[in-house]
Order: C-alpha cells, then sequence, then structure tokens
C-alpha cells in the first residue's frame, strides 16, 4: 500500500505561482509512476503531469506545457507540482496519484486527498 498526501493549494492572482507537493509514505519500493490530476465544479478528473519514480521521465497535458513542471525527490519521498503563470482556468482540486506501474493519463492505483487552488482574475 502506498499513502499519499497533497499540500500547498491556495488562492493566488493570475499570472502568479503556486507549488504543490505530495508526501508518499508505505511501499514506496513499489512506486512506478507519480502523477497529478485536477477536478474543476462540475467537469471530469483530468490529468496535468506526471513523472515515472526511477527514471524521472516527465509527460505533461498540453493545456500546461510550458507552465507547470513535474519534479521528484526519491530521497525525501516527495513529488512537486510547479504551477507558474496561473490562469482562472486552472482553478480546480488537485490530486496527487501514484501506481506501481509506467503510466500515463489513466491506471492509476493510490490517490491523495486533494488541495485546493484558487487563481483569481
Amino acid at each position: 500500500q502506498v499513502q499519499l498526501v497533497d499540500s500547498g493549494g491556495g488562492l493566488v492572482q493570475a499570472g502568479g505561482s503556486l507549488r504543490l507537493s505530495c508526501g508518499v509514505s508505505g511501499r514506496t519500493d513499489s512506486i512506478g509512476t507519480m502523477a497529478w490530476f485536477r477536478q474543476a465544479p462540475g467537469k471530469q478528473r483530468t490529468f496535468v503531469a506526471r513523472i515515472t519514480w526511477r527514471s524521472g521521465s516527465t509527460y505533461y497535458a498540453d493545456f500546461v506545457k510550458g507552465r507547470f513542471t513535474i519534479s521528484r525527490d526519491s530521497a525525501k519521498n516527495t513529488v512537486a507540482l510547479q504551477m507558474d503563470t496561473l490562469k482562472p482556468e486552472d482553478t480546480a482540486v488537485y490530486y496527487c496519484a501514484a501506481d506501481s506501474g509506467i503510466r500515463y493519463t489513466l491506471g492509476y492505483s493510490y490517490w491523495g486527498q486533494g488541495t485546493q487552488v484558487t487563481v483569481s482574475s
């Protein structure tokens, strides 16, 4: 089992930055991929970015390319999402996710509780 705890959300003005963090505990040696998803009010949960735990290979949704950066610290068992040039449409609850396999946008087994990001115009 893997446990995930999301943090770092908040209120920011358009054009600003936030850094989300996901603390990972449990069977960290079993992790293959970590990811961030988001869910805006009334919409489905959407893939944002992912990183493979061992090699650090990244993959991003088109709508965040050039603005968001995912990173991991294997020694500290954390994954971060640096969000720059935020837009009001980035407002959502952001969720950390993990899986033992190499995943892209689907198939994650473990989820954090979510952290709210609100971007004002």
